[in-house]
Parts: structure tokens; C-alpha cells; sequence
């Protein structure tokens, strides 16, 4: 007796990750609305299910979409505009001036391109700070991917709000405009300590337990933000945060460089989830996150690549590629950072980044986001060991197929839900505004 499903599967590997880190030859997977049902040799599944329809994908990797635990979606329009600079003179002197200006269509387009190039490279979900991010929402909604997202909260006025107040009220208004959308998810995201108050971070955690929301929030990222910090409170970043009630299950701390191993224990302990960004970190020289001891102590760590401003790519496969070498040189260890613990950044640590339990494997109830890569290319040949190949060896131009919630995104070169053509045309129109604004 066989069971009707959507859709079944074919490929000649499949990297599961699921708790066993099972990888499957010749295997088959059934999806049914936009869930995974079944999974396992294809000679099981293909006789266990009628499908409705069919995809064979032949000799290619099948492994969970890559997340993107932190980016800034939009920032693809200031990708390389501004190279080569420590952090705070990069954001104080080029970012800003440039993003006061910004409006709610270039935040959309931006954001619509980040989505092209994240579909085009494996990423299938992303956790995303920025203004006016009922735009990127749009952008999302089109393209088809998923995303926690939320409108950047400062201090000063932004694009968004002339005023904290008016931004607290934004958020309350996107969580219910977007909060039964399938895809698309609200957290509170006060922007850093350094362009916060006490009053308004204590005002986002009010606001996320009020709403059951999560909180996003770049923390420890430079020495002088660490300075600042002190400075101005009288704490370092992570225990200003923790004594503001910040550090928490519900909480995702981007870059976490200037830590203490005792800072690093607290966020063990309080259930933090870290967002690591190895080539923006490095590109900035802001420094490098103690990844290897977060690892020992049990603290959730997953993968970003930061904005297109400050990487310049928003390649997954490239950051893990980065973030495995980069912590074995570091610490003079070749055992530090193994391939599978780095690929679970990408995709389990992703998931808890998102504070969802439904994706990051390819397992029976998860949701169907994942992605195919082909194993013709040259340089996934021979394939001895697919982890190996997905963390050093691929470079994102091998993925012939993204998949969410079911639906295909992006097969053998085009899109099918983004009119790419439009959208460069579009791209290159924004070009001359961009370099109108800067300074």
C-alpha cells in the first residue's frame, strides 16, 4: 500500500544532518505541502509513496538550505563603496551618511538582490537587521525565502522614524502585519550598546517578552566598542547586557569578539545563541570570536556573513570555508573547528539563530528547505567525504537547485519566482543614486 505524497526527491547523496549526521546514497525524499514526510533509500521511498510529481536530480549532493544567522539584507547596494577601514570610521563616516537617505523602494531592491545572490548560493534562511524592514519583508515575500527579521532600533532618528518612540511602534506593527505569514518571522532588534540607552535596550526586552518575540543585537564586537561601553557604563558589553536582562534562550548576539572566557560562560549558561561572522570580522579587523572554547562550553553558535558592505558576498559556503581555516590557524590546531561542527553552524546553529526547530535537517516534519549541489563539478570530485566537500571544498557556483517550504526557487540557472533580468537592470539604474550620497 503506497501513500500519496506532493512531491518525491531523487539524488544520488543526500546529506541528512540529522541527530545521527546520517548520509544516504541513492536516496529519496517525500514532501507533502511544505514539509518533509519521509526520508531514506530511494528504493524505500519511492514504493512507500504516489507521488504527484516527481524530481530527479541524479549526481548531486541534496543537504539542508544554509542559514544566514546575521545580515543586513539591503546593504547589497553598498557593497564595496566603502573598503578597507576599521569599523567605527567605516560606519560613522560612509554607512550612515549614505543609509539617512535611503528609502523604502532601495531598501526592497537591495534586499531583493540579497535574496537572488543568497537563493543563487545555497542560503535558504537568514536573520536580518536593517531600516525600513517592512521593504525587505516584501523583498522576502517574493522571493520566496525565509527570514527573522526586524527594524533596527536606535537611539537617533533613522529612514524609518523620526523618533525610539515612533521605531517601538514600528515593530509592534510589523509583528502584525507579518506575524501569520509563513515565512517571515519578527524579532526586536535594538542595533548595539553604543547607539542604545539602558532605557531603551531594557524597553526591547520588555517588548519581545510582551510580544514573545526574540532580540537580535550586535554585542562584543570590537576592543573599542568594549571601551566605549566601559566608558560610558561602567561594564563591558556582555555583562552591561546580562544585568539589563538581555541574555536569555529568546536572545541572538552578533560577532561576540571581545569576549572573556567568563563572559563566554555566561552566555553558556543564560542560553544565548552566538551569530558568528568570520570574513567580516577579519575584513574589519575587529578580531577574532574564541569559536573553539564557545564550542567547549556548550554555547549555540551559528554562522553569518554580516552585510554586502562588510564581507562583501553573502556566500555560505565560502563562510564556512573561512571560519574552519581561520580557527586552525588561529589556535595552531588542525583538529580546532572540524568540518562537521562548522557545517552544523550553518544549518542546526542557523536554526537555533532563527529560534526555529523546524528546519536545518533533512528529516521527516522539517520543513522542505534545501538545496542541491552538483557532484560533476570538478572540484567536488572524487567525493570521499560530503561534509568535507560542502565546508572546504564547495564554493556556492555548484548549487544547481534551492528549495523552500517545498517550492523550487532557483533549478539549473534560473529563477522561478525573480525576474532577474529586471531586477540587474534595476540594480545598475541605483548605481549613479548611491554614489551621489557619498561623502
Amino acid at each position: 500500500m503506497t501513500t500519496v505524497c506532493d512531491l518525491l526527491v531523487r539524488a544520488d547523496q543526500i546529506l541528512t544532518q540529522n541527530p545521527l549526521r546520517t548520509v544516504i546514497e541513492q536516496g529519496g525524499i517525500a514532501i507533502t505541502g511544505d514539509t518533509i514526510t519521509d526520508v531514506g533509500s530511494w528504493e524505500e521511498i519511492s514504493n512507500r509513496y504516489q507521488p504527484v510529481n516527481t524530481l530527479d536530480l541524479g549526481n548531486v549532493l541534496v543537504m539542508p538550505g544554509l542559514v544566514n544567522a546575521h545580515t543586513h539584507a539591503a546593504m547589497t547596494l553598498l557593497r564595496g563603496v566603502a573598503d578597507d577601514l576599521p569599523l567605527m570610521e567605516w560606519l560613522t563616516k560612509h554607512i550612515f551618511p549614505v543609509e539617512q537617505h535611503l528609502n523604502r523602494d532601495f531598501v526592497e531592491l537591495g534586499a531583493l538582490l540579497a535574496c537572488a545572490e543568497m537563493t543563487r548560493l545555497g542560503t535558504t534562511s537568514f536573520c536580518d537587521m536593517y531600516l525600513l524592514e517592512d521593504a525587505t519583508y516584501s523583498a522576502v515575500d517574493k522571493a520566496g525565502l525565509r527570514i527573522l527579521g526586524g527594524e533596527g532600533i536606535f537611539m537617533f532618528p533613522s529612514p524609518a522614524y523620526p523618533n525610539t518612540d515612533r521605531g517601538f511602534e514600528i515593530v509592534k506593527e510589523l509583528h502584525a502585519k507579518w506575524k501569520n505569514h509563513p515565512r517571515i518571522s519578527q524579532s526586536v532588534m535594538p542595533h548595539a550598546v553604543y547607539t542604545t540607552t539602558p532605557a531603551i535596550l531594557t524597553r526591547c526586552r520588555e517588548l519581545a517578552e510582551e510580544l514573545d518575540l526574540p532580540i537580535n543585537i550586535h554585542l562584543g564586537e570590537t576592543p573599542t566598542e568594549t571601551e566605549q561601553c566601559l566608558k560610558a557604563f561602567g561594564k563591558r558589553p556582555v555583562p552591561y547586557a546580562h544585568d539589563l536582562g538581555l541574555l536569555s534562550p529568546r536572545t541572538t548576539i552578533a560577532h561576540a569578539v571581545d569576549l572573556t572566557e567568563a563572559e563566554i560562560d555566561l552566555l553558556a549558561e543564560t542560553g544565548t545563541v552566538v551569530a558568528h561572522n568570520p570574513e567580516s570580522n577579519m575584513k574589519l579587523a575587529s578580531g577574532i570570536a574564541n569559536i573553539p572554547y564557545m564550542l567547549e562550553k556548550g554555547v549555540r553558535v551559528s554562522l553569518g556573513t554580516d552585510g554586502a558592505a562588510s564581507n562583501n558576498a553573502l556566500n555560505m559556503f565560502t563562510e564556512m570555508t573561512s571560519c574552519a581555516l581561520l580557527h586552525k590557524v588561529h589556535s595552531m590546531d588542525p583538529t580546532c573547528a572540524p568540518a562537521q561542527s562548522v557545517l552544523d553552524m550553518a544549518t542546526l546553529g542557523g536554526a537555533a539563530a532563527m529560534h526555529r526547530q523546524d528546519i536545518g535537517s533533512i528529516a521527516p516534519g522539517m520543513k522542505a528547505d534545501m538545496i542541491a549541489l552538483d557532484l560533476n563539478a570538478p572540484n567536488l570530485l572524487p567525493l570521499h567525504n560530503p561534509v568535507s566537500h560542502a565546508v572546504y571544498a564547495a564554493t556556492g557556483a555548484e548549487v544547481r537547485m534551492t528549495m523552500v517550504s517545498g517550492e523550487v526557487l532557483y533549478n539549473d540557472g534560473t529563477y522561478l519566482r525573480i525576474d532577474y533580468p529586471a531586477l540587474v537592470a534595476e540594480i545598475r539604474a541605483v548605481r549613479d543614486w548611491v554614489r551621489s550620497k557619498l561623502v
